[in-house]
C-alpha cells in the first residue's frame, strides 16, 4: 500500500532560526541601516507577508550586494510564493558566496528538487552532508529526497543518521520505519516502530505495524494492530485496512461487521462500500451484495472495479435486475470503446431478462457481445458468452467457432469444453463431443479449485485500493 511520509519538512525549506549581524554592520543598528532592513525583511517573511519582504530585500540587494544572507532569504521568500525558478537563482548565489554552509546547500537542493532537477539536487545534498555529516536537518532532508523519489534503500542511511542525531523526532522516526517497510526490511521496521511507540503511541504506527505483521505472515497479529489503529483513530483508511485484512484471510462475517460500521461512518467512501459488498458476497449474502455494489458504482461511475465485482454477485442474484442493467448501461455509455463495459451490459441484459423470454433483450445482448469482441478481439469471456447465447437460441453451428475461439484464447476454462461438446452433440458429431468432454473432465478439478482464483481477485482489489491505482481486475 502507499502511505504518506509523516514529515513535511522535506521540501519545506529551512527557516531562519538565528540572524547574526551582517558582515558590514559594526555599529548600533540604525532604522535605515542594512541590518535593520534585513531584520524587517525577516519579520515580514515570518509573518507571511512575502511581497513586502521581497520589496525590502530587493532594495537591500541594491544597497549592499554580495551578502549570502540576503540572497538566501530572498530565495526563501520566492520559494514560499511558489516561484521556484527565481528561488533557485538566489540560493545558487548564496551558495557561491558561502560554499561551506550545509543549510544553504540543503535549501538549494530542495529548490532544485522542486524543479525536477534531481541529479543536481542529489549532488547538492551530498555536499551538504559532507559539510555537516551529523546534522539532523541535512540528513533528514536528504533521506526525504530519496524517499519521495521511491528509493527507500538510499533514504535509509540518512534517515537513520538523522534519528541518531535526534532520537525523539517522531516525523523522521516514522519515515525511517516506512522506508524499512518499503525496502522489505521487516524486522528493522518492527524494531523502529516499537521504538517510536514508546515516544508517541499513534494509530498510524499500529497501522504500519499491521502491514509488517501481514508481510511476516502473522495474520492474527496484523488484524489486532489494524484493530488497535481503528480504536485510536477510526479514520476511513484505518477502517479499510482492518476490514481488508479480515477480507484477505477469509473471515467474512467480521469483515462484514467492520465494513458495515465503516460505511455508516463514511457513507461516501467507495472502497469501504466495495469492501462491504465483497464481504457480503463471499459470505453468501448475494442479494445484499448486489444492492451494496450498485451503490458503489454510483459513488464512482467510471471506476471499473465495482462493476467487476457487481457482475460476479449478479450471477447469483437477479433481484435488482433493472437497477443493475441501468448501471451497466451507464458504464457502457461512459466507456464506449471498452469491450468489457459492453460485455457487462450485454450479460446484465441477457441474464436479467432471461426469464421473460425477451427477444429484443437477447438481440441487444448479442449485438453488445459482438461489439465487445470487436473492441477486444482477445476477450475470451465475450466469445464464450456469445457462443452460449447462440446455443440458447439453438444456433449450434454458429456457436462452435465462438467456443473454439474462447478455448484458443483461454485453454483453462473447463466450461467452454463442456459447452462445445454439447454443441457437437446437437450437431450429431459424437466423436468430436467425446474429445471435448474428456478435456472438460480433466479440467474439472482445477475448476473446483476456483476458490484460489477468487482469492486472487479479492487480493487484486485490496492491493489496488490500498495503492490508489485503478488497475482493472
Amino acid at each position: 500500500m502507499i502511505r504518506k511520509l509523516q514529515s513535511v519538512s522535506a521540501f519545506a525549506l529551512s527557516a531562519w532560526v538565528a540572524l547574526p549581524l551582517l558582515s558590514w554592520q559594526s555599529e548600533p543598528v540604525r532604522i535605515d541601516s542594512p541590518q535593520h532592513q534585513l531584520e524587517l525583511a525577516v519579520s515580514y517573511y515570518n509573518s507571511g507577508n512575502y511581497q513586502d519582504a521581497a520589496r525590502v530585500l530587493e532594495d537591500l540587494a541594491r544597497r549592499a550586494p554580495g551578502n549570502f544572507q540576503v540572497e538566501e532569504l530572498t530565495g526563501l521568500v520566492y520559494s514560499a510564493q511558489g516561484k521556484d525558478q527565481e528561488a533557485c537563482l538566489h540560493f545558487e548565489k548564496a551558495v557561491r558566496l558561502n560554499p561551506r554552509s550545509a543549510p544553504l546547500r540543503t535549501n538549494l537542493a530542495v529548490s532544485l528538487a522542486r524543479l525536477g532537477k534531481n541529479e543536481l539536487a542529489e549532488a547538492e545534498f551530498k555536499k551538504a552532508v559532507e559539510a555537516e555529516p551529523g546534522d539532523f536537518s541535512v540528513n533528514h532532508n536528504f533521506g526525504e529526497f530519496y524517499a519521495r523519489n521511491g528509493n527507500a534503500k538510499a533514504a535509509i542511511p540518512y534517515l537513520r543518521r538523522a534519528q541518531q542525531a535526534r532520537p525523539s523526532s517522531y516525523g523522521n522516526g516514522y519515515d525511517l520505519a516506512l522506508a524499512y517497510v518499503q525496502a522489505g526490511m521487516w524486522e528493522d521496521a518492527r524494531q523502529q516502530i516499537q521504538a517510536m511507540i514508546k515516544i508517541k503511541d499513534t494509530a498510524e504506527l499500529h497501522d504500519l505495524m499491521g502491514e509488517v505483521e501481514e508481510k511476516k505472515g502473522n495474520y492474527v497479529a496484523a488484524a489486532n494492530e489494524y484493530q488497535r489503529a481503528v480504536q485510536m483513530d477510526p479514520s476511513e483508511s484505518n477502517i479499510f485496512y482492518w476490514g481488508s485484512e479480515l477480507l484477505l484471510h477469509q473471515t467474512w462475517n467480521p469483515a462484514v461487521e467492520v465494513f458495515s460500521k465503516g460505511v455508516e461512518r463514511y457513507p461516501e467512501s467507495q472502497r469501504l462500500v466495495v469492501g462491504l459488498g465483497l464481504s457480503l458476497f463471499w459470505s453468501g449474502r448475494y442479494d445484499e451484495a448486489v444492492r451494496v455494489l450498485v451503490k458503489a458504482t454510483d459513488l464512482a461511475p467510471d471506476d471499473p472495479r465495482p462493476y467487476y465485482f457487481l457482475s460476479k454477485a449478479y450471477q447469483h442474484s437477479h433481484s435488482l435486475a433493472d437497477e443493475v442493467i441501468e448501471r451497466f448501461r451507464r458504464y457502457a455509455e461512459l466507456r464506449p470503446q471498452d469491450g468489457q463495459a459492453a460485455y457487462y451490459y450485454a450479460m446484465s441484459l441477457w441474464k436479467g431478462k432471461e426469464s421473460d423470454n425477451n427477444d429484443p433483450a437477447l438481440e441487444q445482448s448479442e449485438s453488445l457481445l459482438k461489439r465487445a469482441i470487436q473492441l477486444s478481439p482477445s476477450f475470451a469471456e465475450a466469445h464464450l458468452a456469445l457462443a452460449n447465447l447462440y446455443s440458447q437460441e439453438r444456433k449450434y453451428a454458429e456457436a462452435v467457432p465462438e467456443y473454439q475461439r474462447a478455448i484458443e484464447l483461454d485453454a483453462k476454462v473447463a466450461d467452454a469444453y463442456y459447452r462445445l461438446g454439447q454443441a457437437y452433440v446437437h450437431l450429431n458429431r459424437p466423436d468430436l463431443a467425446k474429445k471435448e468432454f474428456e478435456v472438460h473432465d480433466r479440467l474439472y478439478q482445477q475448476h473446483l479449485a476456483d476458490w484460489d482464483n477468487r482469492q486472487r481477485e479479492v487480493l487484486r482489489f485490496v492491493v489496488s485500493q490500498r495503492s490508489g491505482t485503478s488497475t482493472r481486475p
